[in-house]
This record gives structure tokens, sequence and C-alpha cells, in this order.
């Protein structure tokens, strides 16, 4: 019988160990003393910080400052002052015999430009003749009613009616001779080619004729256009978002591309108030003395001043990076890292410094080699 209940006893000590085996441990509690637990690393993924293993490598400038009205450059392109444009027309219709000037010629006042010949001229000078003979008749006839008045063959009002005839004659005597002059014909010299002289000195900017070709006379296209370009109008596209900076009376800077170190200075005289509904740009209009440099079609950069004086920081050249149409610096962390900061550049100061409007203030510390600092991080 004891030897029956140590067997039991053996076999329920044996369970007991097998059922805590199966058994999954509990949880460990917070503070309990059950070991240390593992640290979670959670990796930068900022593409902007940058780590690298030798900071000392690189050069650091301080950012500067620069104090100044801010500015803002447009393109624009040179054009002629309208109000000093003339045009030249044909002063009878025909065919174009000869041409005396060509497109871009400097001519002076009364130079000869073309001839045409033309019917017009045998129809003005027959009117002309008519009119010659019929004053001549009309002027006999009242020196007859004149000695038929004072020996008192005739009343007055056939002396009145003789003279009224002589002063309709010599009106219309009058009227074709000027039709003459007009077409450049010399009345006692008729010829049938007419000859056009220029009315103004200037430029010629525009020619519509070719020899032999038929004009019309003055009726558009006109031959000729006389311009004087002593001084010019430069038309400028200023977007939308500027228009606050551009204001009629100020002066803007003009750089021209084919001089770019003579600087001019030209007067805001229009702003068209029309915007363009494609390219939200509005039509800016500066005049401009000429000194001779401009020419038609060519094309300038024109600065706007502001009015109000702005601050912003100012670095080396170099320490700015021009990435993917962007701009960015490079900034230091601490222990190693560096940051990659947008930026927007402003204009090239002396020292080959720059200007940066927004991103970073004075006082700043900047790489200053952004390109060296890019090549090395990519190796």
């Amino acid at each position: 019988m004891n030897r029956l209940s140590l067997v039991a006893a053996v076999l329920a000590v044996g369970l007991c160990f097998l059922v805590t085996g199966c058994e999954k441990p509990a949880a460990a509690q917070p503070g309990a003393g059950t070991g240390p637990t593992s640290a979670t690393v959670e990796p930068d993924l900022d593409a902007n910080n940058i780590k690298v293993a030798h900071p000392e490598r690189f050069t650091l400038a301080t950012a500067g400052e620069h104090v100044a009205a801010p500015e803002l450059n447009v393109t624009g392109v040179v054009n002629p002052d309208v109000s000093l444009q003339v045009p030249v027309p044909s002063l009878a219709t025909g065919r174009v015999v000869e041409i005396d000037a060509r497109l871009g010629d400097e001519v002076k006042k009364g130079q000869l430009l073309f001839k045409v010949r033309s019917t017009d001229i045998s129809g003005a000078y027959s009117d002309y003749r008519q009119a010659v003979k019929n004053e001549e008749l009309t002027k006999i006839q009242l020196n007859r009613a004149n000695i038929l008045f004072n020996d008192g063959a005739i009343p007055k009002s056939a002396l009145e009616i003789a003279q009224n005839a002589e002063d309709d004659n010599i009106v219309v005597l009058d009227t074709a001779r000027e039709h003459l002059l007009l077409l450049g014909v010399d009345p006692e010299h008729p010829t049938g080619i007419v000859e056009v002289f220029a009315p103004v000195s200037g430029t010629i900017t525009d020619q519509q004729i070719t020899n032999q070709s038929g004009v019309q006379a003055l009726t558009p296209p006109n031959p000729f256009t006389i311009s004087d370009l002593s001084r010019v109008w430069i038309i400028c596209d200023v977007y939308e978002n500027d228009m606050a900076q551009v204001h009629i009376g100020e002066y803007a800077t003009i750089h021209l591309a084919a001089y770019p170190n003579r600087l001019l200075k030209g007067r805001i005289s229009n702003i068209l108030p029309i915007v363009d509904p494609a390219i939200r740009t509005a039509k800016v209009r500066l005049e401009v003395e000429n000194p001779g440099l401009m020419r038609i079609g060519m094309f300038v950069t024109a600065t706007f001043n502001g009015l109000t004086m702005e601050r912003h920081a100012t670095v080396p050249a170099a320490a700015i990076l021009h990435l993917h149409d962007r701009e960015w610096i490079y900034m230091p962390i601490q222990d190693g890292h560096f940051r990659r900061v947008e930026v927007a550049a402003g204009i090239m100061l002396p020292g080959n410094m720059q200007e940066v409007v927004s991103g970073i203030k004075p006082g700043d510390r900047v790489v200053s080699d952004a390109l060296v600092f890019q090549n090395t991080v990519e190796q």
C-alpha cells in the first residue's frame, strides 16, 4: 500500500513539471527586474541632413549684410518713338521708276527718295491749261466791260457779272496750279515723272516699294517711313505680381545686351492698362535718349528700383549651388552634420559676393564652396 502511494506521488510531481514547462511566460511589467530591453534606432530620413566624416575639411563663411532697395529685372525691346515717325506717301498713282534711298539709310529733309511715272500729271496739266485760257478770256471780257461801262454803254450789273466771272476763273487757275505743285511738277515745264522728297530728316525704318512696283496716291501702305531715332521707346513685359514696383514718372536702368558696359536711364512714360491673359504681363513703356547705340529691335534688360530699403544676407558666390533650376546652400548644424537649405539668390556684388534674398539671414554660417561639398558627399 505504501509503495503504491509513493508511485502516485512521483507521477503527480512529474505531471506538474510537465504542465509548468508548457505554459508561456508572462509579459514583463515595466520597471520589473527582468533585465535590460533593446533600444530602437530611428534613422534620419530627411535627405537635406547630411553627416560627413571630417567636417573640418570644409571652409565656412559667415553671411554678411547688404542693405539696398529691391530690384526688378525685366526684358524689353527697342522700338521707335511713334510720335517721331513720319510716313512718306506717294503723291501720285503710278509705277515706281527710280528709288534713291533704301531701308536703314539716313536721309536729310528735301532729299530725293523715289520717282513715279504717273498719268495723274497729264490730267492735272490739262486742267491747268484750261484754267489759264478761261482766265485770259474772262480778263479780256472784264476789260471790255470796264470800257463800255465808262462810256455808259452797259449798266453796272453787266460790269459786276464780268468781274465775278474773272474772280471765279482766278480761283480755278490757282487751284489747278496748286495741284501741279503738290505733284511736284513745275507748271511751266510739265513732265510725267513725279519726284517725292523727304519731308523730314531721320532714318528710313520702313520701306514698302521696289523698282517698278505700283503705288496709289496718298494711300497706305506708305512707300517709306522716316523715324527720328534720337529718342526711342523700350517696351517691357512686367508680370502682374511685380506691377507694384513700377510707377509712371520713375526711372529705370537700361542694360544693353550688345554693349554690357554701357548703362542708360529710361523714364517710365506709360503702363498699358491691359494684362496679357496668357502670360499675365503688362506692357511698360520707357522713353530713352539714344546715344547712337540703340537700334530698332535690340533686346535690353531694364532694372526697376524700389522705394524702400531692404536688408538681405550676402555670401560668397561659390557658396550657392545651382541644382535642378533651384539654388541651395549648406549650413553646419553640429557634430559633423550639415543641412541643405534652399535659397533665392539675388544680384552679384563686388568681391565675388552674391546677395541672398531669402533662405538665410546675416550672421548664418555656410559652407564656402557648395560644389566641392556636394561632390564630396556624392563620392
